[in-house]
């Protein structure tokens, strides 16, 4: 399949590019290189160094390329930026999804993959959330989120394009070579923070709270190896191309570990020290977010081959050694 993929000079989308491209598919980028590398693109892939909000630009790309499918993962990521910036959130994942949108359904594109997160469902009650779970967010970044969600939903409606929306819990890890792992400066997720203490990159570990109703007061996330993730776009993509229906599924392993014991499994890898410090809770976080990942088992081929909490620390600690 010809296949563009937006925001695919970044950590996952890179790593979809290069799975997509060994599976022989013609696979282009499109990606402003705003917190993206174009050197992550390791097959030769060809870039369109363009961003979404030149509308005529994109659409003139899309309508020239006829592109079988669109990968859309540009996006601002960071809770706690969105938080303290929220134009920029709105700006970059809302009002852009929807130039993009219209751009595709203008131009015919028969699938359409969108990048979602579990930070839609916010709260909670305390259990795995499905995809039917009430959409709640909590901070700006997830309701940026589910507004283009429910866009895609409505103008998809009103046209012949499918969508799969991948609702992310949280991504971490490298590939088994080392060839591309999380490098994007800043980087608030644990287990890369984790990865730059272990390397000295950073003084010590914050634990943004450790009062919470958990089993040890800290915050429970279920973590998806990266290497399952991008391959959870190549099941969806053949679903989307073989039954044509539209759909939205939760990319999780159906069960979480809080932040102390994420440290343990670090710290139990003798890999490097993990100095910690507590400190107050953040704006905009909650206490678990664990899927129930039972819908992407029944609906499409996808099965997690990486589900190993101290595989994805180690393979982030080894690749955060290579990033200068």
């Amino acid at each position: 399949m010809k296949i563009l993929v937006v925001g695919g000079c970044g950590y996952i989308g890179s790593n979809t590019v290069r799975v997509l491209s060994e599976l022989g598919h013609q696979v282009e980028v499109l990606d402003n290189l705003s917190t993206g590398f174009e050197n992550a693109l390791i097959n030769g892939e060809k870039l369109h160094n363009m961003d979404l909000a030149q509308v005529k630009e994109v659409f003139e790309l899309l309508q020239k390329e006829k592109y079988e499918a669109v990968m859309h993962f540009a996006a601002s990521i960071f809770v706690p930026e969105s938080m303290v910036d929220p134009f920029k959130f709105y700006h970059n994942n809302t009002a852009n999804t929807l130039n993009l949108i219209q751009a595709s359904i203008l131009a015919k594109v028969p699938n359409f993959i969108f990048s979602s997160t579990a930070a839609v469902y916010g709260a909670g009650d305390g259990k795995p959330f499905h995809e039917a779970s009430m959409r709640l967010p909590e901070n700006p970044y997830g309701w940026s989120k589910m507004m283009s969600e429910q866009m895609l939903i409505d103008l998809a409606s009103r046209s012949e394009m499918n969508y799969g929306i991948l609702r992310y819990f949280n991504v971490a890890g490298a590939d088994a070579d080392l060839q591309m792992g999380q490098r994007t400066p800043g980087c608030t997720h644990l287990i890369k923070v984790i990865s730059e203490v272990a390397n000295k990159k950073r003084h010590e570990l914050e634990i943004f709270g450790n009062d919470y109703k958990t089993k040890d007061g800290t915050a429970i996330r279920d973590y998806v190896h990266i290497e399952d993730l991008a391959s959870a776009h190549v099941s969806v993509l053949d679903l989307l191309n073989t039954q044509k229906k539209s759909t939205i599924l939760n990319c999780g392993y159906g069960h979480g570990y809080s932040v102390q014991e994420v440290v343990n499994a670090a710290t139990a890898l003798k890999i490097g020290e993990i100095p910690t410090k507590i400190s107050p809770r953040r704006a905009g976080d909650v206490a678990a977010i664990v899927a129930d990942n039972s819908k992407i088992l029944q609906e499409t081929n996808w099965r997690p081959k990486h589900d190993d909490l101290s595989e994805m620390i180690r393979s982030a600690i080894l690749w955060e050694k290579l990033v200068v």
